[in-house]
């Protein structure tokens, strides 16, 4: 199996690389769009601005690239936020899978801190989800890692959710597209399991 990563002005990539090599998947790190094209899974991973990952990716033609994949591709933290339409951080255009705005966390009380950061319980969305591939065999109320300063409002294509502050989506799907918030190569055996779950799709 081939396992492509995306690269690009991001931070955390290599988190992700070492995450795959513990269970046993060299993967690629590469910004080639004919190696992305040609890999059997993509991942999508990263923390930073959206606004200069976006003008990187533009810079690159890479957000064609992204939106025209075919395989199962896995967006992380920023990555999720890349695949929705507009980011309210730098007010930019993204790639636009789902149709959604990411809005910037406003605390309401004294202890609400952004960025979000460290574990949080995750909700799987519905019964049509509790069998959904990348979520499967987490058991109930699965604790997961964040670090965060925006968020995806949950919409129809939220499969899983969190809560800090107000509720939103900490899992999404549209087709071949898959998302986290959260980072599952920080979180445990859970965000093992997902990873799993992920190169199994």
């Amino acid at each position: 199996m081939t396992v492509a990563i995306i690269k690009y002005n991001a931070g955390n990539i290599y988190s992700v690389v070492n995450a795959l090599r513990r269970l046993g998947i060299q993967s690629i790190l590469t910004d080639d769009a004919e190696t992305l094209r040609k890999a059997d899974k993509v991942i999508f991973p990263g923390q930073g601005n959206a606004l200069e990952a976006m003008a990187h990716l533009r810079k690159y033609r890479l957000d064609e690239e992204i939106k025209n994949l075919t395989q199962p591709v896995l967006g992380i933290c920023v990555g999720q936020q890349l695949l929705c339409k507009h980011s309210k951080e730098g007010e930019v255009d993204c790639i636009g899978i789902f149709d959604t705005v990411v809005e910037k966390f406003h605390p309401v009380a004294h202890e609400d801190k952004v960025p979000v950061m460290g574990w949080q319980k995750i909700e799987i969305q519905g019964e049509q989800y509790q069998g959904n591939n990348l979520l499967k065999g987490l058991g109930e109320h699965p604790y997961v890692y964040f670090l965060h300063s925006y968020y995806v409002p949950i919409t129809s294509y939220t499969i899983a959710t969190a809560n800090y502050i107000l509720p939103y989506s900490a899992c999404m799907q549209k087709d071949n597209f898959y998302a986290c918030q959260f980072h599952p190569e920080k979180s445990g055996k859970t965000g093992e399991r997902i990873l799993q779950n992920f190169l199994d799709l």
